[in-house]
Order: C-alpha cells, then structure tokens, then sequence
C-alpha cells in the first residue's frame, strides 16, 4: 500500500442549513478520531453554502465551490433549507443538486440495514443498498440543458419534463451489478413500465442488457407500487435496489426507516472522479441548535466515503478505517444508553458522536 494513497486527504466540508452545522461537527470529531487512531493525514476546508452563504455573497451556491468540491479529495455535504430558498435568479440555488449536476454524480448509493439490539420496524433483519440514478428523471433541476423541467404554459396548466438516457440507465445498471457482487449478487431493478412504456420501457432495456453481462448476478424486476409494498412485507428479501431517481429517492427513505430509523440512515453520491458524502434526512430546522439531532446518518456517510476513496486507490486502510467507523456506530447503537431521542435515548448530537469517536478501535 503506498502511503501517499492515505495521508494528505483533503476533505471539503459544506454545513449546510438547519441541524447541518451540528451533526457536521460531531462528524468531524468522529473523523479526527478515526484518522488518528489510523494514521490517516486527514485535513478539512471549510466553506460556506445555503443560508449563510446567501447573506453574504447573495447565492445558496457559488462557482467557487464547485472548484473547490473539484480540488478536494472528497466533500461532506451537511442537509441544506433548499425547499425555503429564493428562487433561482435571486440566488436560491440547490447545493445538493448543483454537486451532482456539475460533479456528475450519476449514482446515489444509500445503503438500509438493521442493527444489533435496534430491532427492525418491520420485524425482520434488512440489509440491502438502494442504487439510484442522480442526475435525471423527474427533478426538475436535472431535466434541462436550459431551464427548469417544470413549466406553465397556462395558469392553469403546469407540464414536468421526465428524462431517462441510454447513458444514464447504463451506467447506473453497471454501479448495482458491480456492487451486487461484492455481496450476495442479487439486483432488483424498480419500474413503473406498465405505465411509462417509453421512458422505463428504455431504462429496462438498458438495465436488462447489463443484465446479460453479469450471469453471476440473479436479476429480477418489481413496479414500483408492489416493490414498496413488500418492502414493509419482508424488506430482507432484496440485496441491491436499482432504479430510476424519484423511485430510488422514495423507497430508500422507506428502506431506512423500516430497518430501523431515517436518522441512520448513510448516502454517498458518488460519479466517476468526485464523490459526496451526504446524510439521506432534510435539515430539521424546527430542532435546529438545541443538541438533540442524530448525527449517525452523516457518521455512516462520511464512513462510506473513506471507503469509496479507499477502493479507488487501492488503500486498505482508508477500507479499515470506514469499516471501524461502521462498527463503532454499531456498538454505540446496541446500547440503549447510546442512543439519541429518535432512536428513543437520551444522548445529545455532541455527546452521541463523542461516543461514536470513542467506540472506534
């Protein structure tokens, strides 16, 4: 292992809105804990975004982030307001979108899966990845060359643009079989065809013939109204979900929560240079700054982005690292004591990642 692949690493810290600064902190202490515990030259640049960088430069999301999202080995993104931004034109920009847009992050990996002594909500042990296409679909954000996805020509008429590419499908079809065999080599892929004949008709096409390339992998296909059906049913009957970008955004928030809560619930955008760690859960701002948010979704997802630089670079340690993150939120969860108030304890943001850092071995 060459050891410039696991010193040096400069990661990019965006806050965020809301509950975004106080779950980034108690992320960041995990990270030292981890970096020192293994070695790692870890560094942290950070720049503002959201609310706070709207005051002063009049945008939720300048050009200068991009560069520097560009520079930095890695991002962690807190939750961002962007449902309460200005419009575009007065500076309301989606930092979550504007990453995945300008970075291509075309895969958002978010992983469901229950824990030891946190049981399940839908009574059955779940472990499976949610493999969701990032850069098109429905979101209005990410439709267009020019101009949002969503128009009025009328009043009283509101048209949304639905994009699906053969690139789009293809790639992300490769992104789940690649990681259905690195685990139980199974892929469901999600649709509404029966409906969207042209645009889910191209996605399963595309999906099907990746498909072909992986004989290893057992393939099957659900509608999406049946497949989150049976997610409550038995969640533990699937390995990887693929599916398109509103689906996957649906049914991973179900995935989570039924294997035990959103707050856990770990997310990394991930493309073919850049990759951004991100909490799956919104920026709370009803409980912002009070110490009670869970930061274990960013911890997770912080873990999965050590690992994905890991694996790119051929740098067990950075794997390890990720791994030992991973285990520590287990044995800190485990224990009811351990536990923040949606997980029905009575730990605070801080005092829970001060565990989360001392679990780490």
């Amino acid at each position: 292992m060459n050891v410039k692949d696991v010193k040096g690493l400069r990661l990019l810290v965006l806050e965020g809105d809301g509950i975004g600064p106080e779950i980034t902190a108690a992320t960041l202490g995990v990270l030292r804990a981890a970096g020192a515990k293994f070695a790692l030259d870890l560094s942290f640049e950070t720049a503002a975004i959201g609310w706070s960088a709207h005051k002063v430069e009049g945008s939720t999301f300048s050009d200068a982030i991009e560069v520097k999202a560009k520079a930095a080995d890695g991002v962690l993104l807190g939750p961002v307001s962007h449902n309460d931004y200005p419009p575009r034109d007065k500076g309301g920009l989606n930092p979550s979108g504007e990453l995945r847009k300008r970075l291509d992050l075309y895969a958002n990996i978010r992983p469901a899966r229950s824990r030891d002594g946190f049981p399940p909500r839908c009574g059955k042990a779940v472990d499976l990845v949610i493999v969701r296409e990032n850069t098109e679909g429905f979101y209005a954000d990410r439709s267009m060359h020019l101009g949002p996805g969503e128009f009025m020509p009328t009043s009283d008429l509101a048209l949304a643009v639905r994009k699906i590419t053969r690139e789009g499908s293809t790639r992300i079809a490769e992104a789940a079989f690649k990681l259905a065999m690195t685990r139980r080599k199974q892929v469901t892929a999600v649709h509404k065809a029966n409906v969207l004949r042209v645009s889910d008709g191209l996605y399963l096409e595309c999906t099907r013939a990746v498909a072909a390339r992986y004989p290893q992998v057992k393939y099957e296909e659900r509608i999406i109204d049946a497949m989150a059906a049976l997610l409550i049913r038995d969640a533990g009957m699937f390995d990887v979900i693929v599916t398109t970008n509103m689906f996957g955004d649906i049914l991973s928030d179900e995935a989570s929560e039924i294997s035990g809560s959103l707050g856990l619930a770990a997310s990394l955008n991930a493309g073919s240079d850049y990759a951004v760690a991100q909490a799956q859960h919104g920026s709370a701002p009803d409980i912002a700054g009070k110490n009670i948010a869970n930061p274990a979704s960013l911890i997770g997802s912080a873990a999965m982005l050590l690992a994905w630089l890991g694996e790119r670079r051929g740098a067990d340690r950075l794997v390890k690292t990720a791994a030992a993150i991973e285990a520590a939120l287990d044995r800190v969860i485990a224990k009811p004591d351990g536990r923040t108030a949606d997980m029905g304890g009575k730990l605070g943001t801080d005092a829970f990642g001060r565990r989360v850092a001392e679990a780490i071995v």
